[in-house]
């Protein structure tokens, strides 16, 4: 049989190119898609979103050092640490070259003295603490923030998968093992069709895929679909005790979320120069005034640095302070405002949508 020309070379690869082209477009397709927003105005925290998501998904083995949902202190290192200098996503929709993180930027899981400080006997002359001399955690810097006294700040990022509509993690798997799902575009990872190669783990340029070394698996947030499906909210939202994580479909012009990103755009994606069409939206959080020379607030100048919140949220930040300063302006002169009924939540049905449903309905995941 004759050797093929280049030509016929060249052709065959454009072929096998546009065929992955279209398998991957039929990968990302979803007919819906559910976002949240969260409002950092309101979250304190507490970590309790990230405990509801730990004990209920990463409980099995090669799953201790992860962590699905996370609430760092910004400005902040975050996890894994400095992660959104690790590139990946796309620009001009082209892929970007990503660095895949490991472990130990992530925080790897410590271990403590409970057999010292409980069973020992010693009494009060020994307190808990992580065994070795870790130099990394999830949470190494909180509260900690940027600024000078007396003009120090700090705030509070949750963050989940984003379940992008344009998933960089997608487009790079090889094995076709992630994809979103048709019916609520939550991005999934197919444990079956997964390999372990990781290239998803460098292309996502906001770092929330994990690798499971004993399953040799990657491995992330599902959005709770299995809660999803029954008709209950996502562990992290239900559980919040601040009631600021929304949960809804974008296209239902009734719910929360349509309302917050498309009607009063006060909502807005992280670092949607990645690429990636985030789903995750965030309400962002208003300053506190500075301090002057002489100890005096300065009501025109905010503690938090506008290009920083610019920075973390797009252009579109000024915008969404404005309207909330707005509309908590016509509040306190004695009007009402919809937006501000919104965002404060008085009846925490009101955060989720359709997903408002008894937890109770679900089947326990161990028996």
């Amino acid at each position: 049989m004759a050797e093929p020309s280049e030509a016929d070379k060249a052709q065959r690869a454009k072929q096998l190119a546009s065929e992955l082209k279209s398998q991957k477009a039929m990968l990302k397709h979803a007919n819906r898609q559910l976002a949240m927003v969260f409002d950092l105005n309101k979250c304190l925290g507490c970590q309790t979103c990230v405990v509801a998501c730990k004990t209920l998904w990463t409980r099995d083995e090669g799953m201790e050092y992860m962590w699905w949902a996370t609430v760092n202190t910004q400005p902040g290192k975050g996890t894994p640490r400095d992660w959104e200098k690790l590139g990946g996503g796309f620009r001009d929709e082209e892929p970007r070259a990503g660095t895949l993180p490991s472990k130990r930027e992530f925080g790897e899981a410590w271990e403590f003295n409970y057999d010292e400080v409980f069973f020992g006997g010693k009494g009060n002359s020994v307190h808990l603490q992580p065994s070795g001399d870790p130099d990394w955690g999830p949470n190494w810097d909180e509260d900690q923030g940027g600024g000078q006294y007396p003009n120090s700040f700090y705030f509070y990022l949750p963050r989940i998968c984003n379940h992008c509509t344009n998933p960089a993690c997608l487009e790079a798997c090889p094995r076709n093992a992630i994809y979103k799902r048709e019916e609520d575009g939550i991005v999934v990872l197919s444990q079956e069709r997964c390999k372990g190669y990781r290239f998803c783990m460098e292309a996502c340029p906001y770092k929330k895929i994990y690798f499971n070394l004993v399953a040799q698996k990657g491995q992330k947030c599902i959005f709770c679909y299995p809660r999803i499906e029954k008709g209950v909210a996502p562990a992290c939202a239900r559980q919040c005790p601040g009631r600021l994580r929304f949960v809804g479909f974008l296209d239902d012009e009734s719910g929360p979320i349509h309302k917050l990103v498309k009607q009063w755009k006060v909502a807005l994606p992280l670092h949607s120069e990645f690429g990636t069409q985030p789903n995750i939206y965030y309400v962002p959080p208003i300053s506190p005034p500075r301090f002057d020379a002489e100890g005096n607030l300065d009501e025109s100048k905010p503690r938090i640095p506008t290009d920083y919140l610019r920075y973390l949220f797009g252009d579109g930040v000024e915008a969404a302070l404005a309207t909330l300063k707005t509309e908590m302006a016509k509040t306190k002169a004695g009007g009402k405002s919809e937006l501000l009924d919104l965002l404060i939540v008085y009846e925490w049905k009101s955060l989720f949508g359709p997903f408002t449903q008894d937890p109770a309905a679900i089947a326990p995941r161990r028996a």
